[in-house]
């Protein structure tokens, strides 16, 4: 065999393998097709210090098996994005949920967590049968919820409400750091890194800051 067709006999094997493991991810889409329009639910910036949370809602087509998808804090930032335009392309319906860090201090982040969750599921075109939640239970929604742990591993509708959360809130993350420069935002996407850190020391707190996460550090 020569090295061409080792080669391409390695890229079949590891598309093969990438077919195995996105086929495993549909196992919770799976089990509950007997449900018409089957919803993943997932958000980015629970931890962060400054920034928004963000949730994101995803209707897929039962036959959608996208390639690489995975929890998005296993992707790199240019797989997340490609991703990112092919789940948009590809899904019946999705939704994007943002709380603001003043909204954060008011009610707590899990009350905001959940609240963007259920700003999330409103904005979908359709409305779904069930909710795959990553490892909560919203309140206040009268669809039936299935909390799965580690639920952006898992499941494949999961994972790129996970993707679509996260690529939403760097950008956004991006767009602060043009604005207020001195704090590295483009670099850590607000969460407490020492030069983020070490930015809050010296320069205080700017507008998006948490100001409940902060206390320690101002």
């Amino acid at each position: 065999m020569t090295k061409k067709e080792e080669a391409q006999l390695k890229r079949r094997e590891k598309l093969r393998a990438e077919k195995l493991r996105v086929e495993e991810m549909c196992s919770f889409e799976k089990e509950y097709s007997m449900y018409s329009y089957i919803c993943g639910i997932d958000e980015a910036g629970r931890g962060p210090l400054a920034g928004p949370v963000v949730a994101g809602a995803v209707i897929l087509p039962k036959d959608a098996r996208i390639l690489y998808i995975n929890d998005s804090k296993k992707l790199s930032e240019k797989k997340r994005e490609e991703l990112f335009d092919v789940i948009c392309s590809e899904a019946l319906a999705y939704g994007i949920g943002v709380v603001s860090p003043e909204r954060i201090d008011e009610i707590n982040i899990l009350q905001a967590t959940y609240e963007a969750m259920r700003e999330a599921i409103n904005k979908l075109d359709i409305t779904p049968d069930i909710l795959l939640n990553d490892a909560v239970t919203v309140p206040e929604v009268n669809i039936r919820q299935v909390p799965i742990i580690k639920g952006d591993a898992k499941s494949m509708s999961i994972a790129a409400a996970s993707i679509l959360a996260k690529v939403t809130r760097d950008r956004m993350m991006l767009e602060y750091d043009a604005v207020y420069p001195e704090y590295g935002f483009a670099r850590h996407k607000g969460y407490g890194t020492k030069q983020h850190t070490d930015a809050l020391v010296k320069y205080g707190a700017c507008p998006i800051h948490r100001r409940t996460f902060i206390k320690k550090f101002i």
